[in-house]
């Protein structure tokens, strides 16, 4: 199992804000708009140094995905930010014909995704917002696991003409990729090397699969570890290439089990080789409320969890 180091502790939403930063000091044409939650997504320094490329929409997330469209048919680049929920349940039709249809070069990015949001409960945590988004024609979907590869997405969605949800979260977390990175859409990140099974994972939930692949090395099982970052347009090549190796996968992801990272990769096994899966994610079921860690456990997203649907997949080979 290679080693991963912990770098630091930083919430993704902040690289976010550090992106959209370093994107309004070397793109003109970048602009952003915010539902009333500037803190919240880390978006007050891009509003204190480009005030005049800031646009404060107040709580009227319609209205704001009405402007980026506009914003966009005028060939400004626009990001929209505010928390998950509000940036595809409340908007969805908005997204659908005003930025989807149309492919407008619209940056939907959305904090405080997945039960990590913690204590404001299930009103505010969404975990059907990947399946809700992937499923529009056209849009790309990205979920990345840390701080740093979350700058570098935020970066490099600046530069793919067309609509792209961007999904980060509020808890600190574990920051263990490469700081100067380059940041592909499309293209998955292999973590670790294995033959013994795969194992696809996306966001907060990479981390918890690099420690799964710990346990189990230390049980003698090797395991394909993928970091899926970019949910739509899945990286079909790397799934394939891993399952014809190692005959049986696990998906980890913060999301709920319909929809989510495990539904595109049975999608891919069951047309092209079809083979064992154990999905590890929410199911069926809305969050509530209690600290990040505390509802992980709960909703049974934790490491142990992974390892466990490891042994379970593994039987079914």
């Amino acid at each position: 199992m290679v080693k991963i180091e912990i770098l630091d502790q930083k919430d993704t939403r902040s690289g976010f804000g550090a992106g959209l930063l370093e994107l309004g000091r070397t793109n003109p044409n970048v602009v952003a708009l915010c539902a009333d939650l500037t803190g919240s997504l880390k978006m007050d320094a891009f509003k204190k140094e480009f005030p005049e490329r800031f646009i404060q929409t107040g709580i009227a997330e319609a209205n704001m995905i009405g402007m980026a469209a506009g914003l966009a048919t005028g060939g400004k680049i626009p990001f929209t930010g505010t928390f998950a929920n509000f940036s595809t349940g409340r908007v969805y039709d908005q997204i659908r014909q005003s930025v989807a249809y149309s492919g407008k070069n619209v940056k939907i990015c959305a904090s405080h995704a997945g039960v990590t949001l913690g204590e404001d409960g299930a009103t505010h945590q969404i975990l059907e917002d990947i399946g809700l988004m992937k499923m529009l024609p056209g849009m790309v979907v990205i979920n990345p696991c840390d701080y740093n590869q979350t700058k570098a997405a935020t970066i490099a969605i600046a530069n793919y003409d067309g609509p792209v949800y961007l999904r980060f979260g509020r808890p600190k977390w574990p920051v263990f990729t490469a700081p100067d990175q380059k940041f592909e859409i499309g293209k998955a990140w292999h973590i670790n090397s294995g033959n013994a099974v795969s194992i696809f994972c996306t966001g907060h939930l990479v981390w918890k699969a690099i420690k799964a692949g710990e346990i189990l090395a230390e049980m003698g099982i090797e395991a394909d570890i993928i970091n899926i970052h970019t949910i739509k347009p899945l990286d079909k090549e790397a799934v394939l290439a891993s399952v014809a190796k190692t005959g049986c996968a696990v998906t980890a992801e913060e999301h709920q089990m319909n929809g989510g990272l495990g539904d595109s990769i049975c999608q891919l096994l069951a047309l092209n080789n079809p083979k064992p899966v154990e999905m590890v994610a929410v199911n069926d079921s809305f969050g509530e409320s209690g600290t990040p860690d505390e509802l992980l456990v709960k909703y049974g997203l934790d490491t142990v969890n992974i390892v466990d649907a490891v042994k379970r997949v593994m039987a079914r080979k």
